[in-house]
């Protein structure tokens, strides 16, 4: 559909990763290979926590909430995509465009929240572990993860109110998958520079504050680590803040580049954001909880216990 200027756009065409068909055959198999392991791992670290008695910690209540973000983060953005990826009009309605930015901000920023809450609940866990179950309290959780997801909806609220009150009169071509705010303000036919300095405030208040807090934890952690005498907790230790610290860097990382960096290219940003909307979600529950022997084990019981009523059956 063709716009004028001077009349509001009503619908976006996304370009996408790649023209070429058989680029998007390949891009279509590897997504839906990424959205496939995401979904699962997500849904069977939410399922093992709720039937595993063992797993009912604060640690494990905030991975679900993670996990619950991830899947929607991922769900919001994926499965659009593998459309588009075998569609020759790679359409989006303004409405629809305006509800995924809003939806992907949200579960993101959530994200970026609970990843600091989890420094939090690890500094606590290792720094003071006699009063742990004292600090770390069910009703401080709760209060820990409410405000998480607070956060990330008044985060994306604004830098959403802030992108979509613009005029979009001229191209409605986005040089990316999916609609992001970085993408669209391009597109704006205003200067966004007050739009721009909206959403840089709101990436400091969501991106660089808890990226702060995560070094305050971890510069902590290590010094208690490495005063400890004993040399298998130190290994323990050390696992379990690489496992967290390595999707800290994975995810704050990508986004950091994103939103608080001066604009590179667009082919570098649409890589960026590959990794961070698919790839992340897909690592997280692989890298911070099923290589974790208290998973693990659940995993296991979980299994036999299924196995030994299907034999009940059987017989």
């Amino acid at each position: 559909m063709r716009q004028i200027n001077q009349t509001q756009v009503t619908e976006f065409f996304l370009l996408g990763l790649s023209d070429d068909p058989l680029t998007q055959q390949l891009l279509f198999i590897l997504f839906l290979g990424i959205y496939l392991v995401t979904v699962l791992g997500n849904l069977l670290l939410i399922s093992l926590v709720q039937v595993d008695s063992q797993l009912h910690t604060p640690m494990y209540f905030f991975l679900c909430n993670l996990s619950l973000a991830d899947l929607c983060f991922s769900t919001n953005i994926v499965p659009q995509a593998l459309v588009h990826l075998l569609s020759r009009k790679k359409v989006i309605s303004f409405t629809r465009c305006a509800a995924q930015l809003l939806l992907f901000l949200i579960f993101g920023c959530t994200q970026c929240a609970l990843l600091a809450v989890m420094s939090y609940d690890r500094y606590v866990a290792i720094c003071n572990p006699l009063h742990y179950p004292s600090i770390v309290t069910w009703r401080m959780c709760l209060q820990l993860a409410t405000g998480s997801w607070t956060s990330g909806i008044l985060v994306s609220v604004v830098d959403t109110t802030f992108t979509l009150r613009l005029p979009y009169q001229g191209s409605n071509s986005i040089a990316h998958f999916f609609c992001e705010a970085p993408a669209l303000l391009i597109l704006a036919s205003t200067d966004t520079r007050i739009s721009e300095m909206a959403i840089f405030l709101m990436g400091v208040v969501i991106l660089l504050i808890p990226v702060s807090l995560v070094l305050v934890s971890y510069g902590r952690i290590i010094v208690t680590v490495v005063k400890m005498k004993s040399a298998a907790g130190r290994l323990k230790a050390f696992s379990t803040c690489g496992s967290h610290l390595m999707v800290v860097t994975l995810f704050y990382g990508s986004a950091i580049v994103t939103y608080m960096t001066p604009k590179s290219s667009k082919e570098q940003e649409k890589l960026v954001s590959v990794f961070y909307a698919m790839v992340t979600p897909m690592l997280n529950p692989l890298i911070y909880s099923l290589r974790n022997k208290d998973v693990k084990g659940a995993l296991r019981k979980v299994a036999t216990r299924n196995f030994r009523c299907q034999l009940e059956i059987t017989h």
